[in-house]
């Protein structure tokens, strides 16, 4: 048996790396909304298609009429429309609404095949662009399936996806069993919301005020900085939350071979005040992590009903 596990790693790449992760960033989404709108469009004259149908229509077409996808690597725009075709298949089989237009500036990234770079190290090389340098070397070791590269406020990260053999179960703790009530769990853990809410309010009024803020406005520099100081905020509680739950969930499956998730019952004095507290930390994502990462040191996870 294999596991895929994706390494997420900050990037520091110059002004010129910089300005191909953007217009990589562009293509791939101009790609995706492009073949979305072909795909309604037969869909709606009652021709189906495929994902590779429209990916080689796209090869096609491209040179003469979007010449500037030329710029940046070929994956960029195809892994985009395979990304259409992943999300059209979740929507038909119930797991997910029907996919929609990207817009720019929201969740900037575009994809790479495993051909398409080299790992030295602290380093990544990127054919046409180089070398990148990375914030850490990458933590496992095994088959490098692919990477993506995505931009969170003025950062840039790569999670490199790779498949690894399910190691033999070790557990640091005498392996008991424990329930886990998430209230409680989310009580003595960082808020990172809760903490900067103040100020993300303060910011998201100022940027209001500024020229830009209004639809068919032209936005002007102040509006553009004070955006981007809001997102290096979300960005920073992002972090703040991924660390507090990656530092939970190691430590309960390294102590306990069973895990019982209690979701616990918001009482009745704290109902308004708990949802703000169960979103911070998220338990769609505290339950993922339990879950792979007990897998892994050969535990299970169970949630209470």
């Amino acid at each position: 048996m294999a596991t895929i596990l994706a390494h997420r790693i900050r990037l520091y790449p110059n002004d010129v790396q910089a300005t191909y992760f953007t217009k990589a960033c562009g293509v791939s989404r101009f790609a995706y909304n492009w073949a979305l709108a072909e795909w309604r469009k037969l869909y709606s004259d009652g021709i189906k298609v495929t994902e590779a149908q429209l990916r080689k229509k796209l090869n096609a077409i491209k040179r003469e009429c979007f010449p500037w996808m030329m710029e940046v690597t070929k994956c960029a725009p195809q892994l985009a429309v395979k990304d259409l075709g992943v999300a059209w298949t979740n929507f038909f089989a119930g797991r997910a609404a029907p996919p929609r237009f990207k817009k720019k500036g929201m969740h900037d990234s575009f994809r790479i095949s495993n051909d398409q770079f080299v790992i030295e190290g602290d380093k990544i090389r990127i054919p046409n662009l180089g070398w990148v340098r990375l914030a850490e070397t990458l933590r496992f070791d095994g088959k490098i399936l692919g990477a993506a590269i995505s931009r969170e406020a003025d950062q840039w990260f790569i999670a490199i996806q790779v498949e690894m053999p399910d190691p033999v179960p070790v557990h640091d703790g005498p392996g008991d069993k424990a329930e886990v009530d998430l209230e409680e769990a989310i009580k003595d853990r960082v808020k990172p919301h809760q903490a900067l809410l103040s100020r993300m309010r303060r910011l998201s009024r100022s940027m209001k005020r500024k020229t830009g803020a209004r639809r068919k406005e032209t936005p002007s520099n102040n509006y553009l900085e004070a955006k981007k100081e809001l997102m290096r905020l979300h960005a920073r509680v992002a972090d703040i939350r991924g660390d507090a739950l990656h530092k939970l969930t190691t430590e309960l499956t390294r102590e306990h071979e069973s895990i019982t998730i209690a979701p616990g019952e918001p009482r009745p004095d704290r109902r308004r005040a708990t949802p703000r507290s169960m979103a911070d930390v998220g338990f769609f994502e505290f339950r993922r992590q339990l879950e792979y990462k007990a897998k892994r040191a050969g535990g299970r996870v169970i949630e209470k009903s």
